[in-house]
């Protein structure tokens, strides 16, 4: 056999294989086939009997063409009668690149993953048990994988660059919340958005997108971990912002590892005295820039280390300007220990302790990952009836590069977007959902954007806020799972009462 006629077998071959096994190899002329089944969990001492769908939702452009298959699980009470009064909730979290796996899984959904009290892992290969703390009792669950995450992807021959942008994705997830409202008769029911992290962004964009190119106008949003104004969370030279806002979350990291010079017995009243601090005496001085005096540096320096535990020498070499990647790495390295990024409780250790930065999130890969992971697969599967071979993508690199064309040299800022959606259907309500020990978005940066958004006085009653001794993902420690829902469910019915 000559190399010509052996490399074209070969390559024959391959394609053949991987078309096989190429998820989008079909026409999509229609859409799978969905699976259906039957469960029941108790929430608050009664029973809710419910239908789980699970599968894709094709989205295809008007002349039928397949754009993209969307992965999503739905949760639907079998005791309603009339769709108009039950609410219904999509959701779906953030990254960008996550898949819905950890409010799925974490908080919203009826099953969740077992952690510790505190919401540390415990040991493989991890136990899913009921949710008591489910929103199902107020609202039926969407949730839904943007493109490239859990199972969805761009249809045969469709680049992810369509998907995979802040004006993309909202194309495309708003089309599929359209979608699903029409395909299963949720136009008449009351319709909630819940986001955490990026998927704030996200949620707050479809606040726009949804109206404006659909006409429909959502109840409420819920908002966890919040992000609208990246201004407020980019630590780029030349913007001060971000030391700001992030100091009450260092100060509150420093608090519970005991690192502070003189530990206060409660939490909350130091924190208001930290952004009393913050917001006044140091961004005044960060303002001043190289104009500020010897005397005045050595002032907020000293304030720094009381509110951080970081020594003066160190803060004085950071120009008292405190970083991100620095803190985690350098609030506890006389011990050798690291702090958690999405959830400052945590702690893991380096190789050495000599870097800048830590080498891993203690409070991912060394809490949630592997329990968000091994339990999504294995319930998509074993209980709701699904089979793919496909690779479930959690957390995934594939959306990369994200696009932000439309924001070319400022920073994106969809609290204008929110601020006008609330303008136009005064009836829209949003809750805020904030951990303490959150360094991905700070509460007070959220608190921050949300005081500039120059919302009409009339409708600043319509965004409220909770706050939680956790972190990004809250709902791990059980104590804040309990309250998260209670905030939920006042939440929900205060904003269904029009009255």
């Amino acid at each position: 056999m000559n190399k010509r006629l052996y490399f074209t077998i070969s390559f024959l071959f391959s394609l053949g294989v991987a078309l096989a096994q190429s998820p989008d190899s079909s026409d999509l002329a229609e859409d799978p086939p969905l699976t259906v089944t039957q469960h029941s969990v108790r929430v608050g001492g009664q029973t809710i009997n419910y239908t789980a769908t699970a599968g894709y939702l094709v989205l295809r452009k008007e002349n039928d063409d397949a754009r993209a298959k969307m992965f999503f699980v739905a949760y639907t009470r079998n005791d309603v009668d009339d769709l108009s009064e039950q609410p219904v909730t999509y959701t779906f979290n953030g990254g960008p690149g996550s898949s819905s796996v950890w409010l799925h899984l974490g908080a919203l959904g009826p099953r969740r993953i077992k952690m510790s009290d505190k919401g540390e892992s415990l040991a493989p290969p991890y136990e899913l048990v009921d949710n008591e703390y489910t929103w199902l009792d107020k609202t039926d669950l969407v949730f839904i994988d943007p493109v490239e995450t859990g199972y969805s992807r761009p249809a045969e021959g469709v680049e992810k660059s369509e998907f995979t942008g802040y004006q993309e994705d909202l194309s495309s997830v708003g089309d599929f919340i359209r979608l699903y409202t029409s395909r299963f008769n949720r136009w008449s029911s009351p319709k909630f958005i819940a986001g955490e992290s990026y998927g704030t962004t996200r949620a707050a964009g479809l606040s726009g997108y949804l109206q404006d190119r659909h006409g429909m106008y959502l109840n409420g949003l819920m908002l966890i971990s919040s992000i609208l104004n990246f201004q407020t969370a980019r630590f780029t030279k030349g913007n001060d912002l971000p030391y700001v806002l992030f100091l009450p979350t260092y100060a509150a990291i420093a608090w519970y590892h005991n690192q502070l010079p003189n530990r206060p017995d409660s939490l909350e009243p130091f924190l208001r005295e930290v952004e009393e601090f913050a917001i006044g005496e140091y961004a005044s001085a960060l303002m001043l820039g190289d104009k500020l005096s010897d005397a005045r540096q050595q002032e907020v320096i000293d304030k720094l280390h009381q509110y951080t535990g970081l020594s003066q020498d160190y803060l004085k070499r950071t120009h008292y300007r405190i970083h991100i990647a620095r803190f985690v790495k350098e609030l506890r390295r006389d011990e050798g220990v690291t702090v958690g990024r999405l959830d400052g409780r945590m702690t893991g250790v380096d190789y050495d302790d000599a870097g800048e930065n830590y080498e891993f999130d203690p409070s991912y890969s060394a809490t949630i990952y592997g329990p968000y992971t091994t339990a999504i697969n294995n319930y998509i599967k074993t209980e709701l009836d699904y089979e793919s071979n496909l690779p479930y993508e959690i957390l995934t690199g594939r959306v990369r590069p994200w696009n932000y064309s439309n924001v070319q040299n400022e920073f994106l800022n969809v609290a204008e977007t929110l601020r006008s959606a609330m303008s136009k259907n005064p009836f829209l309500k949003v809750h805020v959902f904030n951990g303490y020990y959150d360094l991905a978005t700070p509460y007070y940066a959220t608190d921050y954007t949300f005081n500039h958004m120059l919302l009409d006085e009339e409708l600043q009653d319509n965004i409220s806020m909770s706050f939680y001794e956790s972190g990004h993902m809250m709902y791990i420690h059980q104590p804040s799972l309990v309250e998260m829902k209670q905030q939920v469910d006042g939440f929900i019915e205060q904003t269904l009462d029009y009255e």
